[in-house]
């Protein structure tokens, strides 16, 4: 489980470089790294799984985010082009889309920015880790044997349709 995420919000056009390469190393390039080692120990044994933690922003966009966002974003191609390369061993790769969930990280959001969350959140709240956790701990296991570059938002339909 690859479950790498910060943020360094600003606009675009306000974010320095550092701001951009700390979010999309940390994001996105570390969680390659982490599955190109993975894959390696799970292709001996021909199983394995591999579940990337996206967002559900990196669907809808969110202003003030483009580096996150397009990490985020990111993880979903990475994950469908290893299934193809991975599939015929008998690896899965899954990407799981959280919402909004209480931790730290959410913690950090302007509450007029929280408000607008919840108001795109069908279920009106914020979710759990165990929550998340539930729908990794399906994605890992033997149910989920046929579930490959897939998509589960846990999201309370913050993003749905996107």
């Amino acid at each position: 489980v690859a479950n790498a995420g910060i943020t360094r919000d600003g606009l675009l056009l306000a974010l320095d470089a550092d701001d951009v390469d700390t979010v999309l190393d940390t994001n996105l390039r570390s969680v390659i790294r982490v599955a190109k080692h993975a894959a390696r120990g799970m292709l001996g044994g021909r199983w394995g799984r591999l579940v990337l933690i996206s967002s559900a922003v990196a669907f809808t966009g969110s202003p003030g985010q483009t580096n996150y966002t397009a990490a985020k974003a990111g993880l979903v191609g990475l994950a469908r082009s290893l299934a193809w390369e991975l599939g015929s061993r008998g690896i899965t790769v899954n990407v799981v889309a959280p919402g909004l969930v209480q931790t730290d990280m959410l913690r950090e959001v302007r509450p007029a920015r929280m408000d607008q969350y919840l108001a795109m959140t069908p279920l009106g709240r914020a979710g759990t880790a165990d929550e998340v956790a539930a729908a990794v701990r399906f994605l890992t296991g033997e149910e989920a044997s046929y579930i490959t570059g897939a998509v589960l938002p846990v999201s309370g339909g913050l993003g749905m349709g996107h």
